[in-house]
Order: structure tokens, then C-alpha cells, then sequence
């Protein structure tokens, strides 16, 4: 009886892998050839993008974009080849949608970020930004996600919904920036001798442009100081070599010219103590 039992329940396996082995068999031919065609339109998706001269923001977007409704299109093709019907497939695709929305709507969010950050291109890739206290240039820019690479050397991974909620400073969209420099000097300093020296240090940097000229001005008498400010403006590329040289230069001609750079100071003044009366 045992023999007979397990002959029929290896019968009834054969008869079931011969009659779903085809259904098997084309499910993974158009794994095969599905993931082998989502490849080559991402191929030419991208040769048309470089060919239009899309923006590189917008092409990673498009691309990330792509590659999630392809392969959403393959496993719906794959499912209906399996034997799921297109209502029965719609209807479940439609409820999964439904609760993964609920449990994604960060993500959902993120998605809508991305979508406003291409619309309306606070930034591109390439741009030096500051957001959240984190200054890094624009790597890639994904449906859910933007990334930024630090100065020294870190990628940073932000939502799109933090970003497109938040300050952002871009700091190479405009093509020149203003160099500010803050120096204190002693009290006791000439004012007009300062400015002059201030200013035809910046003034003779090769890299501080012409227009707009640089200034220099008293900006503020503290109480254990003078503060004076220098402006020039410079390329947007070239910002921090110029501040770096402008800040050396102008150390240099203070130096040279016998002008001590402040350092706060404080006054102790001790009162005398008062003669003993002397006990009699």
C-alpha cells in the first residue's frame, strides 16, 4: 500500500512539473530576454539623452526613473505568463501599490522632492551647494535621493524631500563671488594707513577682478579693536585660491608695514587695601 501510495504521488508530481514545466520555461526565457532588453533601451535611452544634450541632473533621474518601470513592466509580463490574469494582476498591483504608499510615504515624498529639484534646478550635478550644514559638490540626483562628495573626499546621501525642504546655497551658480576679509587691528592704528594698506594689497592680486573694484572700509570700532573689511571679487572656480591669497597677502603687507594684528586684552586693576587701625 505504501508503494502504491508514493507511485501515485510521484505520478501526480510528474503530471504536475509536465503540464507547469513550459509555463516555467517561458517565465524565465522573458526574465532572460527582458532583463536583455531593459539594457539596450537603457543603452539607447542614454545615447539619446547625450545626443539631446540633457542636463546630467535630469539624465540620472530619467534613467533611475526608467529602470524602475521596466522592470515593473517585466515582472507584470512575467506574472500574466505564470497564469495571473491582467484584472487579477491590476487589482493586486493596484492594493500592493496602495499599502506600500502608506508605508513609503517618506519615500513618496522623496520622489515628489526629486521632481520639484528638476523642475524648478535650485541645483545640477557638478554645482557646489551647502545644505543642512553639509557643503559638498552634486554627484547624482536619483529619484529618492541626491548625493553630495565632500571636500574631503565623503559622500553624502540626502533625501530629496529634506533638500527640496530646505535652504540651499549654491554656491557656483552665479559665475563671479565676493572675497570678504575681516581684520582687527589695535586701537591705537592710523585708520586712513590701514584702509590704504588693505586695499592695495587686494587691489594688486592678478586674480581679483577689475569690476567690481575692490573696497575697503572701517566696519566697526570694538572694544578692544578696529575692524576693518576688504572686498574683491573673483571667479566663481577660482574663490578659495584668491581668499587664500588675499588672506596671506594682506597679513604680509601689515607686517611689513609695522600694523600688529588685535588680541583681545583685559585690564586688572587691583584697589589699594585700606591701613589697619592699630589696637592700643
Amino acid at each position: 500500500m505504501n508503494e502504491e501510495f508514493y507511485v501515485g504521488v510521484l505520478d501526480k508530481l510528474v503530471a504536475f512539473l509536465w503540464k507547469i514545466g513550459p509555463v516555467v520555461i517561458e517565465a524565465i526565457v522573458a526574465l532572460v530576454v527582458g532583463v536583455f532588453l531593459i539594457r539596450i533601451l537603457k543603452k539607447l535611452l542614454k545615447r539619446f539623452m547625450r545626443r539631446a544634450n540633457t542636463e546630467l541632473s535630469l539624465r540620472s533621474f530619467i534613467e533611475s526613473l526608467a529602470t524602475f518601470v521596466l522592470y515593473g513592466v517585466l515582472f507584470a509580463t512575467i506574472g500574466i505568463i505564470i497564469g495571473i490574469e491582467a484584472t487579477s494582476f491590476i487589482a493586486m498591483f493596484g492594493g500592493a501599490a496602495i499599502a506600500v504608499g502608506l508605508a513609503l510615504q517618506g519615500s513618496l515624498a522623496n520622489f515628489a522632492g526629486g521632481v520639484l529639484i528638476l523642475a524648478f534646478k535650485p541645483f545640477r550635478v557638478g554645482d557646489l551647494i551647502e545644505v543642512n550644514n553639509t557643503l559638498g559638490f552634486v554627484q547624482k540626483i536619483d529619484i529618492l535621493y541626491t548625493r553630495l562628495k565632500t571636500y574631503d573626499g565623503r559622500m553624502i546621501t540626502m533625501p530629496n524631500g529634506n533638500v527640496a525642504n530646505s535652504n540651499v546655497d549654491n554656491r557656483t551658480i552665479n559665475l563671479t563671488r565676493r572675497v570678504d576679509l575681516t581684520i582687527r587691528v589695535g586701537l591705537d592704528e592710523d585708520i586712513d594707513k590701514v584702509i590704504a594698506i588693505i586695499h592695495e594689497s587686494m587691489s594688486a592680486n592678478p586674480a581679483a577682478l577689475k569690476e567690481p573694484a575692490p573696497d575697503t572700509f572701517l566696519d566697526g570700532i570694538e572694544e578692544y579693536c578696529l575692524r576693518f573689511t576688504g572686498r574683491a571679487w573673483s571667479d566663481t572656480e577660482e574663490y578659495w585660491p584668491i581668499y587664500w591669497d588675499q588672506l596671506a597677502n594682506v597679513k604680509k603687507a601689515l607686517d611689513a608695514n609695522g600694523i600688529k594684528i588685535a588680541i583681545p586684552k583685559r585690564e586688572i586693576v587691583y584697589a589699594p587695601t585700606p591701613p589697619q587701625e592699630s589696637k592700643g
